[in-house]
Protein backbone atom coordinates (compact mmCIF):
# COMPACT_ATOMS: atom_id res chain seq x y z
CA UNK A 1 0.00 0.00 0.00
CA UNK A 2 1.57 3.15 -1.04
CA UNK A 3 2.03 6.21 1.30
CA UNK A 4 3.70 9.07 1.86
CA UNK A 5 5.01 11.34 4.06
CA UNK A 6 2.74 15.13 4.21
CA UNK A 7 3.71 16.19 7.60
CA UNK A 8 6.93 18.47 6.75
CA UNK A 9 6.17 21.85 6.69
CA UNK A 10 4.48 22.93 3.42
CA UNK A 11 2.65 25.89 2.17
CA UNK A 12 -0.11 23.20 1.01
CA UNK A 13 -3.28 23.32 3.49
CA UNK A 14 -2.52 20.05 5.76
CA UNK A 15 -6.46 17.97 6.13
CA UNK A 16 -6.47 15.81 9.44
CA UNK A 17 -8.99 13.39 8.85
CA UNK A 18 -10.52 10.73 11.36
CA UNK A 19 -12.13 7.93 10.35
CA UNK A 20 -14.26 5.41 13.11
CA UNK A 21 -13.04 3.16 10.28
CA UNK A 22 -10.53 3.73 6.73
CA UNK A 23 -12.30 0.57 5.26
CA UNK A 24 -13.61 1.02 1.94
CA UNK A 25 -17.69 2.52 2.78
CA UNK A 26 -19.77 5.33 1.65
CA UNK A 27 -17.64 7.78 3.63
CA UNK A 28 -14.34 6.95 2.88
CA UNK A 29 -14.88 6.25 -0.75
CA UNK A 30 -17.17 10.02 -0.88
CA UNK A 31 -13.87 10.86 0.49
CA UNK A 32 -11.47 9.21 -1.82
CA UNK A 33 -13.38 10.50 -4.59
CA UNK A 34 -12.68 14.36 -3.45
CA UNK A 35 -9.21 13.91 -3.03
CA UNK A 36 -8.45 12.56 -6.16
CA UNK A 37 -10.70 15.21 -7.77
CA UNK A 38 -8.56 17.49 -6.56
CA UNK A 39 -5.17 16.37 -6.44
CA UNK A 40 -2.49 18.19 -5.03
CA UNK A 41 -4.93 20.96 -3.59
CA UNK A 42 -4.68 19.74 -0.23
CA UNK A 43 -1.94 17.24 1.86
CA UNK A 44 -4.01 14.56 4.19
CA UNK A 45 -3.31 12.97 7.05
CA UNK A 46 -5.69 10.07 7.82
CA UNK A 47 -6.00 8.53 11.14
CA UNK A 48 -8.06 5.00 11.37
CA UNK A 49 -9.36 4.15 14.53
CA UNK A 50 -10.04 0.89 13.65
CA UNK A 51 -6.59 0.23 12.10
CA UNK A 52 -8.20 -0.89 9.06
CA UNK A 53 -7.01 1.54 6.13
CA UNK A 54 -8.41 -0.42 2.85
CA UNK A 55 -9.70 2.67 1.01
CA UNK A 56 -6.06 3.85 0.50
CA UNK A 57 -6.29 1.46 -2.49
CA UNK A 58 -8.55 4.16 -4.34
CA UNK A 59 -6.41 7.32 -3.60
CA UNK A 60 -4.68 8.36 -7.01
CA UNK A 61 -0.69 8.73 -7.58
CA UNK A 62 -1.53 12.86 -7.07
CA UNK A 63 -2.90 12.57 -3.67
CA UNK A 64 -0.75 13.57 -1.44
CA UNK A 65 -1.28 11.50 2.39
CA UNK A 66 -0.35 9.34 4.77
CA UNK A 67 -1.69 6.81 7.17
CA UNK A 68 -1.07 7.83 10.51
CA UNK A 69 -0.92 5.59 13.42
CA UNK A 70 -3.89 4.39 15.91
CA UNK A 71 -5.03 6.61 18.68
CA UNK A 72 -2.62 5.10 21.95
CA UNK A 73 -5.78 6.38 23.47
CA UNK A 74 -6.76 2.28 25.00
CA UNK A 75 -8.32 2.17 28.61
CA UNK A 76 -7.87 6.16 29.07
CA UNK A 77 -10.04 8.27 30.65
CA UNK A 78 -12.30 10.88 28.58
CA UNK A 79 -9.97 13.28 30.04
CA UNK A 80 -6.54 11.98 28.75
CA UNK A 81 -8.30 10.75 25.79
CA UNK A 82 -8.38 14.33 25.20
CA UNK A 83 -5.26 15.32 26.54
CA UNK A 84 -3.43 13.00 24.10
CA UNK A 85 -5.94 13.64 21.08
CA UNK A 86 -4.53 17.53 21.48
CA UNK A 87 -0.96 16.65 21.94
CA UNK A 88 -1.08 15.30 18.55
CA UNK A 89 -3.05 18.21 17.28
CA UNK A 90 -0.21 20.95 18.26
CA UNK A 91 1.69 18.47 16.70
CA UNK A 92 0.72 18.57 13.26
CA UNK A 93 -0.62 21.77 13.61
CA UNK A 94 -3.58 20.80 10.93
CA UNK A 95 -5.18 23.69 8.54
CA UNK A 96 -8.53 21.96 8.93
CA UNK A 97 -9.93 18.63 11.76
CA UNK A 98 -12.12 16.34 9.06
CA UNK A 99 -14.20 14.21 11.45
CA UNK A 100 -16.66 11.15 10.33
CA UNK A 101 -19.78 10.32 12.12
CA UNK A 102 -20.22 9.33 16.08
CA UNK A 103 -16.80 7.07 15.99
CA UNK A 104 -15.07 10.32 15.92
CA UNK A 105 -16.97 12.48 18.18
CA UNK A 106 -13.79 12.78 20.88
CA UNK A 107 -11.61 14.59 18.54
CA UNK A 108 -14.28 17.18 18.05
CA UNK A 109 -14.48 16.60 21.67
CA UNK A 110 -11.09 17.56 21.81
CA UNK A 111 -11.11 20.83 19.29
CA UNK A 112 -13.54 22.54 21.83
CA UNK A 113 -10.61 23.90 23.73
CA UNK A 114 -9.03 26.72 22.64
CA UNK A 115 -7.51 27.09 20.18
CA UNK A 116 -9.56 25.87 18.29
CA UNK A 117 -8.79 24.72 14.90
CA UNK A 118 -11.34 25.17 11.93
CA UNK A 119 -13.50 21.77 12.25
CA UNK A 120 -15.97 20.28 9.50
CA UNK A 121 -17.59 17.15 10.70
CA UNK A 122 -19.41 14.95 8.10
CA UNK A 123 -22.52 12.70 9.54
CA UNK A 124 -23.29 9.95 7.30
CA UNK A 125 -25.94 7.85 9.51
CA UNK A 126 -26.03 5.70 12.39
CA UNK A 127 -24.91 2.13 13.51
CA UNK A 128 -27.16 -0.51 14.63
CA UNK A 129 -27.10 1.03 17.89
CA UNK A 130 -29.14 4.04 16.63
CA UNK A 131 -31.09 2.07 13.70
CA UNK A 132 -34.07 2.32 15.69
CA UNK A 133 -33.65 6.06 17.95
CA UNK A 134 -31.00 8.25 18.59
CA UNK A 135 -29.69 7.65 22.26
CA UNK A 136 -30.33 10.44 24.26
CA UNK A 137 -26.27 11.17 25.94
CA UNK A 138 -24.74 11.07 22.21
CA UNK A 139 -27.75 13.84 21.28
CA UNK A 140 -26.23 15.77 23.97
CA UNK A 141 -23.20 14.60 23.51
CA UNK A 142 -23.65 15.69 19.13
CA UNK A 143 -25.18 19.00 20.74
CA UNK A 144 -22.14 20.24 22.73
CA UNK A 145 -19.55 18.80 20.32
CA UNK A 146 -20.62 19.98 17.11
CA UNK A 147 -21.69 23.52 18.22
CA UNK A 148 -19.00 25.72 16.79
CA UNK A 149 -18.53 23.09 13.33
CA UNK A 150 -19.64 23.12 9.96
CA UNK A 151 -21.70 19.95 9.59
CA UNK A 152 -22.32 18.39 6.46
CA UNK A 153 -24.71 16.10 5.64
CA UNK A 154 -26.20 14.02 2.73
CA UNK A 155 -29.93 13.02 3.53
CA UNK A 156 -32.94 15.44 4.16
CA UNK A 157 -33.79 13.03 7.12
CA UNK A 158 -29.94 13.89 8.81
CA UNK A 159 -30.56 17.43 8.36
CA UNK A 160 -34.09 17.67 10.66
CA UNK A 161 -32.82 15.60 12.96
CA UNK A 162 -29.34 18.01 13.06
CA UNK A 163 -32.08 20.77 13.32
CA UNK A 164 -34.40 19.39 15.66
CA UNK A 165 -32.71 16.90 17.74
CA UNK A 166 -29.06 18.05 17.75
CA UNK A 167 -30.71 22.10 17.74
CA UNK A 168 -26.92 22.94 16.15
CA UNK A 169 -27.57 26.10 14.15
CA UNK A 170 -29.12 26.51 11.11
CA UNK A 171 -25.77 28.39 9.78
CA UNK A 172 -23.86 25.78 10.63
CA UNK A 173 -25.66 23.06 9.05
CA UNK A 174 -24.63 22.34 5.13
CA UNK A 175 -27.42 19.19 3.62
CA UNK A 176 -25.11 18.13 0.21
CA UNK A 177 -26.18 15.04 -1.53
CA UNK A 178 -24.23 12.35 -2.38
CA UNK A 179 -22.66 12.39 -6.54
CA UNK A 180 -20.65 10.05 -7.92
CA UNK A 181 -19.01 9.80 -11.32
CA UNK A 182 -21.95 9.33 -14.19
CA UNK A 183 -19.95 8.39 -16.61
CA UNK A 184 -17.81 5.39 -15.01
CA UNK A 185 -21.22 4.37 -13.27
CA UNK A 186 -23.77 3.64 -16.90
CA UNK A 187 -25.46 1.28 -18.50
CA UNK A 188 -22.97 0.27 -21.48
CA UNK A 189 -19.66 -0.95 -21.09
CA UNK A 190 -17.47 -3.83 -19.28
CA UNK A 191 -19.59 -6.29 -17.76
CA UNK A 192 -18.22 -8.38 -15.00
CA UNK A 193 -18.12 -11.64 -15.51
CA UNK A 194 -19.79 -13.09 -12.28
CA UNK A 195 -21.32 -16.75 -12.51
CA UNK A 196 -24.21 -16.54 -10.73
CA UNK A 197 -25.93 -20.05 -11.01
CA UNK A 198 -29.23 -20.99 -11.93
CA UNK A 199 -31.96 -19.23 -14.50
CA UNK A 200 -34.20 -15.74 -14.21
CA UNK A 201 -33.49 -12.48 -13.69
CA UNK A 202 -30.53 -11.04 -11.47
CA UNK A 203 -31.21 -9.79 -8.10
CA UNK A 204 -28.02 -7.76 -7.06
CA UNK A 205 -26.62 -6.20 -4.11
CA UNK A 206 -23.84 -4.31 -2.60
CA UNK A 207 -23.26 -4.30 0.80
CA UNK A 208 -20.97 -4.33 3.70
CA UNK A 209 -21.98 -7.61 5.03
CA UNK A 210 -22.73 -6.62 8.58
CA UNK A 211 -25.88 -6.79 10.77
CA UNK A 212 -27.79 -3.56 9.70
CA UNK A 213 -27.80 -4.00 6.37
CA UNK A 214 -29.71 -7.35 6.97
CA UNK A 215 -29.30 -9.28 3.94
CA UNK A 216 -30.48 -12.18 5.70
CA UNK A 217 -34.41 -9.99 4.71
CA UNK A 218 -33.23 -10.10 1.06
CA UNK A 219 -32.77 -13.98 0.90
CA UNK A 220 -36.05 -14.44 2.90
CA UNK A 221 -37.98 -12.21 0.33
CA UNK A 222 -36.38 -14.49 -2.40
CA UNK A 223 -37.03 -17.61 -0.53
CA UNK A 224 -40.88 -16.50 -0.34
CA UNK A 225 -40.91 -15.85 -4.29
CA UNK A 226 -38.57 -18.70 -5.10
CA UNK A 227 -41.65 -20.70 -3.56
CA UNK A 228 -44.15 -19.24 -5.62
CA UNK A 229 -42.24 -20.79 -8.83
CA UNK A 230 -40.65 -16.97 -9.61
CA UNK A 231 -37.05 -17.93 -11.50
CA UNK A 232 -34.98 -15.67 -9.81
CA UNK A 233 -30.87 -15.41 -9.01
CA UNK A 234 -29.33 -13.85 -6.13
CA UNK A 235 -25.75 -11.53 -6.54
CA UNK A 236 -24.36 -10.86 -3.11
CA UNK A 237 -21.49 -8.24 -3.86
CA UNK A 238 -19.29 -7.54 -0.77
CA UNK A 239 -17.53 -9.06 2.46
CA UNK A 240 -18.01 -8.97 5.92
CA UNK A 241 -18.36 -10.53 9.17
CA UNK A 242 -22.13 -11.67 8.65
CA UNK A 243 -21.04 -13.52 5.43
CA UNK A 244 -20.81 -17.25 6.86
CA UNK A 245 -23.76 -17.27 8.51
CA UNK A 246 -25.36 -15.38 5.23
CA UNK A 247 -24.44 -18.37 3.15
CA UNK A 248 -25.57 -21.00 5.81
CA UNK A 249 -28.92 -18.81 5.81
CA UNK A 250 -29.18 -19.44 1.71
CA UNK A 251 -28.69 -22.96 2.50
CA UNK A 252 -31.27 -23.60 4.56
CA UNK A 253 -33.64 -21.17 2.18
CA UNK A 254 -33.25 -23.60 -0.77
CA UNK A 255 -31.55 -20.96 -2.60
CA UNK A 256 -27.86 -22.32 -2.98
CA UNK A 257 -28.28 -23.41 -6.26
CA UNK A 258 -29.10 -19.07 -7.65
CA UNK A 259 -27.14 -17.32 -5.03
CA UNK A 260 -23.88 -16.57 -5.58
CA UNK A 261 -21.77 -14.53 -2.63
CA UNK A 262 -19.34 -12.59 -4.87
CA UNK A 263 -17.17 -10.81 -2.30
CA UNK A 264 -15.24 -7.96 -2.65
CA UNK A 265 -15.17 -7.36 -6.72
CA UNK A 266 -12.95 -4.20 -8.02
CA UNK A 267 -14.53 -2.81 -10.49
CA UNK A 268 -18.45 -2.41 -9.34
CA UNK A 269 -19.61 -0.43 -12.20
CA UNK A 270 -19.27 -3.79 -13.97
CA UNK A 271 -20.56 -5.57 -11.58
CA UNK A 272 -23.92 -3.27 -11.61
CA UNK A 273 -24.12 -4.26 -15.56
CA UNK A 274 -24.17 -8.06 -14.35
CA UNK A 275 -27.84 -7.22 -12.48
CA UNK A 276 -31.24 -7.28 -13.74
CA UNK A 277 -32.13 -5.50 -10.93
CA UNK A 278 -30.96 -3.79 -7.71
CA UNK A 279 -31.74 -4.76 -4.05
CA UNK A 280 -31.05 -2.53 -0.64
CA UNK A 281 -32.40 -4.30 2.71
CA UNK A 282 -30.96 -2.56 4.81
CA UNK A 283 -32.56 -1.54 8.68
CA UNK A 284 -30.64 1.56 8.61
CA UNK A 285 -29.44 4.09 5.55
CA UNK A 286 -29.54 8.06 4.93
CA UNK A 287 -28.51 8.43 1.19
CA UNK A 288 -26.39 4.95 -0.03
CA UNK A 289 -23.79 5.45 -2.64
CA UNK A 290 -24.73 1.60 -3.55
CA UNK A 291 -28.32 2.98 -4.83
CA UNK A 292 -27.19 5.78 -6.15
CA UNK A 293 -24.78 3.68 -7.95
CA UNK A 294 -27.52 1.35 -9.43
CA UNK A 295 -29.47 3.85 -10.48
CA UNK A 296 -27.11 5.66 -12.75
CA UNK A 297 -26.39 2.38 -14.03
CA UNK A 298 -29.68 2.04 -15.11
CA UNK A 299 -30.92 -0.50 -12.78
CA UNK A 300 -34.96 -0.47 -11.39
CA UNK A 301 -34.22 -0.25 -7.38
CA UNK A 302 -36.45 -2.18 -4.77
CA UNK A 303 -35.70 -1.02 -1.23
CA UNK A 304 -36.79 -0.73 2.36
CA UNK A 305 -37.51 2.48 3.06
CA UNK A 306 -34.89 4.03 5.39
CA UNK A 307 -33.14 7.12 5.10
CA UNK A 308 -33.83 9.42 1.49
CA UNK A 309 -34.19 6.18 -0.83
CA UNK A 310 -37.99 6.88 -1.68
CA UNK A 311 -37.17 10.50 -2.87
CA UNK A 312 -34.15 9.42 -4.43
CA UNK A 313 -35.05 7.41 -6.95
CA UNK A 314 -37.32 7.82 -9.85
CA UNK A 315 -41.17 9.12 -8.58
CA UNK A 316 -42.15 5.56 -10.99
CA UNK A 317 -39.90 3.61 -9.05
CA UNK A 318 -41.15 4.80 -5.14
CA UNK A 319 -44.34 1.97 -5.58
CA UNK A 320 -41.01 -0.58 -5.17
CA UNK A 321 -39.95 0.69 -1.57
CA UNK A 322 -41.00 -1.06 1.24
CA UNK A 323 -41.58 -1.43 4.82
CA UNK A 324 -39.21 -3.39 7.05
CA UNK A 325 -39.99 -6.75 6.48
CA UNK A 326 -39.66 -10.24 4.09
CA UNK A 327 -42.73 -9.89 2.94
CA UNK A 328 -43.18 -6.06 2.07
CA UNK A 329 -39.59 -6.15 0.03
CA UNK A 330 -40.54 -9.64 -1.81
CA UNK A 331 -43.75 -7.32 -2.84
CA UNK A 332 -41.61 -5.01 -4.03
CA UNK A 333 -39.60 -7.26 -5.83
CA UNK A 334 -42.55 -9.12 -7.34
CA UNK A 335 -43.26 -7.20 -10.42
CA UNK A 336 -39.89 -6.53 -11.33
CA UNK A 337 -39.30 -9.75 -11.50
CA UNK A 338 -42.05 -10.77 -13.60
CA UNK A 339 -42.13 -7.68 -16.13
CA UNK A 340 -38.79 -7.18 -18.30
CA UNK A 341 -40.29 -4.05 -19.79
CA UNK A 342 -40.97 -2.63 -16.44
CA UNK A 343 -37.32 -3.21 -15.59
CA UNK A 344 -36.18 -1.25 -18.61
CA UNK A 345 -38.46 1.88 -17.79
CA UNK A 346 -38.17 1.97 -14.16
CA UNK A 347 -33.89 1.64 -15.04
CA UNK A 348 -34.22 4.29 -17.81
CA UNK A 349 -36.14 7.08 -15.22
CA UNK A 350 -33.21 6.23 -12.37
CA UNK A 351 -30.65 7.02 -15.21
CA UNK A 352 -32.52 10.38 -16.28
CA UNK A 353 -32.63 11.42 -12.78
CA UNK A 354 -29.02 10.20 -11.39
CA UNK A 355 -28.27 12.69 -14.08
CA UNK A 356 -30.27 15.32 -13.13
CA UNK A 357 -29.86 15.29 -9.53
CA UNK A 358 -26.48 13.56 -8.31
CA UNK A 359 -23.58 14.49 -10.74
CA UNK A 360 -20.56 14.53 -7.93
CA UNK A 361 -19.14 17.73 -9.56
CA UNK A 362 -21.93 19.74 -7.55
CA UNK A 363 -21.00 17.55 -4.54
CA UNK A 364 -17.15 18.14 -4.65
CA UNK A 365 -17.19 22.33 -5.21
CA UNK A 366 -19.38 22.31 -2.27
CA UNK A 367 -16.70 20.22 0.04
CA UNK A 368 -14.41 21.92 -1.53
CA UNK A 369 -15.82 25.47 -0.42
CA UNK A 370 -16.21 24.16 3.42
CA UNK A 371 -12.69 22.93 3.38
CA UNK A 372 -11.52 26.03 2.12
CA UNK A 373 -13.38 28.54 4.37
CA UNK A 374 -15.94 29.64 2.11
CA UNK A 375 -19.37 29.61 1.59
CA UNK A 376 -20.56 25.68 0.74
CA UNK A 377 -23.77 27.68 -1.43
CA UNK A 378 -26.57 25.76 -2.26
CA UNK A 379 -27.26 22.25 -4.06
Amino acid sequence: MRTETVLPPSTVPLLLHVFPSFAVGGAQVRFAALANRYGPRWRHAIVALDGQTGCAERLGAEVRFTLLPGPETAGLDPLRTAWWIRSLLRRLRPNVLVTSNWGSIEWALANLVPPRLRHLHTEDGFGPDEAKGQLPRRVLTRRLALRWSEVALPSNLLLRVAREAWHLPEARLHHIPNGLDLHRFRPDGPRANLPVPGKGPVIGTVAALRAEKNLSRLLRAAAILHGEGLALRLLVIGDGPERAKLEALAGELGLRDCTLFAGHVPDPAAAYRAMDLFALCSDTEQMPFSVLEAMASGLPVASTEVGDVKAMVAPEGQAHIAALTDAALAAALRPLLADRALRVRLGEANRGKALCDYDQEVMFARYAALIDGRPAGPG
